[in-house]
Formats: structure tokens, C-alpha cells, sequence
């Protein structure tokens, strides 16, 4: 299953949410990601909200007021729930009756009805939560760019190791310490070898990294020893986000033999917090990434002419610094790097189909990510190992400020939009970070 565009999908759709409209929101009405909220300093019950412009629909109190009468009662339930779990559980076709709902009930009229106005909050007056407990983390790999320029770092003569083009490779991730966007970000700690010294010691990195990611969360799950096929695998996709999976490298470059990432990738991984539909995203599709003619073909299990078509996702993806001398001078932040989505190897149902291959069970609210998402191009780098060649070819900001890796203060800002001629374009938000 792979959506189509629908009438929610229709440019000329304007809100009568008048900063919806402006041309470079993120969140028009064609988006109308999930998320869930609590007023600033509050210790009220989170709630599930919408993002429409610069402002937040609440559902519980849209289910209150009784503004979704046509919808199911459980639906409605799962709507005043306090995150999306029980929502992504009901599956895609039932988010996309309420998407259609909401579309209806935003749409322009020159006199709302003050009940609906009633349930909106500014975002600037919203702390803005973890969207699901998420269960479980996997990270992938699904990079040949980034695979390979991290390859020629540490392997020059063989830096593509040869399962690559025949797997989708991954690791299991920790999902106790993924944080909602805004939350700062502590140094870690840990055994370093340094190539001149005889054994590790243990000391704060100095060699910490961003990783720039799209995740995606589970909708409905598959049953323990049950594999899902891979034209049903985007049936339990229930939508995406940005991920910074940050990494410590000098870390991660003594413990990952033989057995790969812990605790260079532990300590924290950012997510943003609105979830983008994949029926949002369903005007900027695109072919699956075209692979070399030496490439082997991927195996039966994770080919079909649907995924090849159809399996890419052209989304523009952003990483932007800025360091605490630039946030005292009142700078704008510096873009360190600018790529796409849709040049990645593996696809988001190839991913998910392959990792429930062998039977394993994935549950509502589970994160996939994608691994780090780098392009061919000098400026599409989606991680400082690669920019600075592992420390040795330094960036300069506009203080003149030198980075190999990150330093204390610095703040680190994800984005993603998609845009394409004939539709409105729609963003992700921003997943940012400031080291500590």
C-alpha cells in the first residue's frame, strides 16, 4: 500500500488558522502532523495536538466539545489518550478517516466557530513531548554514500564491506534515552584509545558527533515469528520524523569490534516532535534509489516493481550549527550541510520488511531510522566524521570559530520540508540540541 493524493492534498486548501497559510509554514493543512503537548510549566495531563501553522489543535478537547461526532468512538478514545500509541495501533486507513475529518473541520471559513477557535494553543506557549513511549529502536545503515566515506576512514583499500548492497545492516538502538527536541544534551563519558598510548583511559568525549536521520514509527505491529511482505510493509508505517543520533566518535571507534554501537550511541538520541503521515507525504514519492549496473539485484523478499517505483521519499533534509558565541551575538545559525532522502539505497518498507524477516515482532510506537543520510555531493554530509575527514580538515563559522567536532554550547538544529511543483510545500519542524 502506498498512498495517493487526495482532496486533503489539494493546493489551493487554505485555514482558517490564518499562520497556516503563510508560504513557508511547515505545517499547512495539507500536513497536519501528530504530536502530543502540555502548556509551558504545567503539570497537566499530555495531550494529543495537531500542528496547524503556528498553532496546535488539541484533540481531547475537540473530542470534549463533541467535534468529532462522525468519527468512531474508539477512535475518539484514542484521541483523548495522552500519546499516539493507541492511534497508530488502529492502522493507517483509520488515522487517515480522522485526517480527512481534520481537514474538513480546519479548512477556511470567514467565521469559525469559536468552540473549535477554543481548542487551539500557540506552540510558543507549548512544551512539546515525546509523541509515543516507544518501546523499542533500531538504527540503520541505509546510506551507500555515508557507508562508504565512514569505510574509506577506517578501511581505504576496502571500504564497502561486501553484505552491504544484499542488506539492509541496523543495530538496535536504546530507546530509554531518545528526548524530545530542546532537550540539552550531556557530554558523555568513556574508554578512549589513543593511537600513541598502550591502553584505554576513561575521560569525556572529545570527538562528539551528529548523526542527521529520518525515523519512522510503527503503526500496527506483526505477530512474534510473522514476516510482513514488502508491498504490505508501509500498511504499518504510520508516519516520520527527524532523528540526531548523536554519536561519540573516539567512543565508538574502541568499542564497536566486535559487536558494533553501545555506549558511544546511548547516551542520547534526539527526535523531533510532530509525526508527518505518510499519506501527507503522499505528493513526494519517488522511484527507489537507482542502483549501479554492477550492483547485485536485492533478493526476492525485498523487490517489487511497487517499492522500485514508488518506494523513495524526496525529502530535503538540513543540519545547522550554531555555537554559543553566535547565539551571544545574536547570529542566525550556519547550515554545515543540505541532502535528500531519496538518495538513500535502501527504502523505508525494504528496511521494515527485512527487519521482520526472521519473524521478529514489532510493536505500535516502535522507531526505525534510516542511519545517517548522506549524498554524493561535497556538501550533503550528514555527519562531522564526514565533513572534517575524522578531525582533519576543520569548518569555519562566521566567528571564525574552528570545528573538527562538536564543543560545549554548541547547538545543533535539524530540518526537513518537502517541496514540488503543483503542491504546497511541508515541513517536519526542527529537532534541535544544545551540547552541554
Amino acid at each position: 500500500m502506498i498512498y495517493h493524493t487526495n482532496t486533503t492534498h489539494n493546493p489551493n486548501l487554505r485555514s482558517w488558522v490564518e499562520s497556516a497559510n503563510q508560504p513557508h509554514s511547515d505545517f499547512p493543512i495539507q500536513n497536519l502532523p501528530f504530536g502530543v503537548f502540555r502548556p509551558h510549566s504545567s503539570t497537566e495531563t499530555p495531550r494529543i495536538g495537531v500542528a496547524i501553522g503556528k498553532q496546535i489543535l488539541n484533540l481531547y478537547l475537540c473530542c470534549k466539545a463533541g467535534l468529532l461526532p462522525e468519527l468512531p468512538e474508539q477512535l475518539q478514545l484514542a484521541c483523548a489518550e495522552s500519546n499516539l500509541n493507541q492511534l497508530m495501533a488502529m492502522g493507517n486507513e483509520v488515522a487517515s478517516m480522522l485526517r480527512h475529518h481534520l481537514s474538513q473541520l480546519l479548512q477556511w471559513d470567514e467565521h469559525p466557530p469559536p468552540s473549535v477557535q477554543a481548542m487551539l494553543i500557540p506552540v510558543s506557549s507549548a512544551e512539546l513531548l515525546l509523541p509515543v513511549n516507544i518501546g523499542d529502536y533500531t538504527d540503520f545503515y541505509a546510506s551507500i554514500f555515508h557507508a562508504t566515506n565512514v569505510g574509506k576512514l577506517f578501511r581505504p583499500d576496502n571500504p564497502l564491506l561486501p553484505n552491504y548492497k544484499y542488506v539492509p545492516i541496523a543495530y538496535h538502538g536504546r530507546a530509554s534515552s531518545i528526548v524530545p527536541s530542546d532537550t540539552p544534551i550531556r557530554r558523555p563519558k568513556g574508554q578512549i584509545k589513543k593511537p600513541e598510548e598502550p591502553v584505554p583511559i576513561f575521560e569525556p568525549t572529545q570527538m562528539l558527533d551528529y548523526e542527521l536521520e529520518v525515523g519512522f514509527f510503527i503503526g500496527v505491529g506483526n505477530e512474534l515469528g510473522q514476516s510482513v511482505s514488502i508491498d504490505h510493509a508501509e500498511e504499518h508505517i504510520f508516519g516520520l520524523c527527524l532523528v540526531n543520533d548523536w554519536s561519540a566518535r573516539d567512543i565508538q571507534a574502541w568499542e564497536y569490534q566486535p559487536l558494533g554501537p553501545f555506549l558511544a550511541k546511548s547516551f542520547a538520541t534526539t527526535i523531533s516532535p510532530w509525526v508527518v503521515t505518510l499519506e501527507a507525504l503522499a505528493p513526494f514519492r519517488y522511484p527507489a534509489f537507482k542502483r549501479a549496473q554492477d550492483d547485485p539485484w536485492s533478493l526476492p523478499y525485498l523487490s517489487s516493481t511497487l517499492n522500485t517505483e514508488l518506494g523513495g521519499l524526496d525529502i530535503t533534509v538540513e543540519v545547522l550549527l550554531r555555537s554559543a558565541q553566535m547565539r551571544a551575538e545574536g547570529m542566525e545559525p550556519f547550515c554545515l550541510s543540505r541532502g535528500s532522502f531519496k538518495q538513500m539505497y535502501w527504502t523505508v518498507a525494504q528496511m521494515l520488511t527485512h527487519h521482520t524477516s526472521n519473524g521478529c515482532n514489532l510493536c505500535p510506537g516502535d522507531l526505525l531510522a534510516s542511519g545517517t543520510i548522506s549524498g554524493a555531493e561535497k556538501g550533503s554530509l550528514g555527519c562531522l566524521l564526514e565533513i572534517t575527514q575524522r578531525g582533519t580538515q576543520l569548518v569555519e563559522l562566521p566567528t571564525h570559530e574552528m570545528r573538527s567536532f562538536l564543543s560545549d554550547g554548541d547547538e545543533i538544529i535539524l530540518r526537513g520540508y518537502c517541496e514540488k511543483e503543483g503542491y504546497v510545500r511541508i515541513g517536519f519542524g526542527e529537532c534541535r540540541g544544545i551540547v552541554l
